[in-house]
């Protein structure tokens, strides 16, 4: 398999993925300072953590999600591996905008049921005219692990 490049998206640099650069917060609707929408202004100098360690999981070696799935492309930012719920290992997926295409969240869905990993993801609030730090986390699996995502944000634990 061909290896997949990030650049020129920087969807995860724009603010989809909660990151900190250099002491700078990254979230939705504040992106790193560093990004220009279409690459990085200090590519060379960035720092290892998160920078260079973090990859989507469309750009990993050997990714499952298909060619359709770049997150600049479809609006849909994937992150393997985010957390394990009973010996499973969960995913996540985030928006980049408001809300993740109807399509791409099934696709993502069928993929989670093929893979047996269940499936975190978010949506900002559709009420809301502001994009917020902590969107709406929804989950999808077996009914158990809906729950257990559904109690944990409820005592205000963090999942992730």
């Amino acid at each position: 398999m061909k290896s997949r490049q990030c650049q020129p998206c920087t969807a995860c640099c724009d603010g989809w993925v909660q990151i900190k650069v250099k002491g700078c917060e990254a979230y939705p609707g504040k992106p790193c300072p560093h990004s220009m929408g279409a690459g990085c202004d200090d590519y060379e100098n960035r720092p290892i953590d998160p920078c260079h360690k973090f990859e989507c999981a469309w750009v990993k070696k050997n990714s499952v999600l298909p060619i359709n799935l770049k997150p600049d492309e479809c609006g849909t930012l994937v992150i393997e591996s985010i957390l394990v719920w009973q010996g499973i290992t969960v995913d996540l997926a985030v928006p980049v905008g408001r809300e993740i295409p109807k399509k791409n969240l099934t696709q993502l869905m069928q993929l989670a049921e093929k893979n047996m990993r269940p499936l975190i993801y978010q949506q900002q609030d559709s009420k809301s005219k502001m994009l917020e730090k902590n969107p709406l986390t929804l989950a999808y699996g077996p009914p158990e692990f809906q729950q257990w995502v559904l109690e944990n944000q409820a005592k205000g634990r963090a999942l992730w």
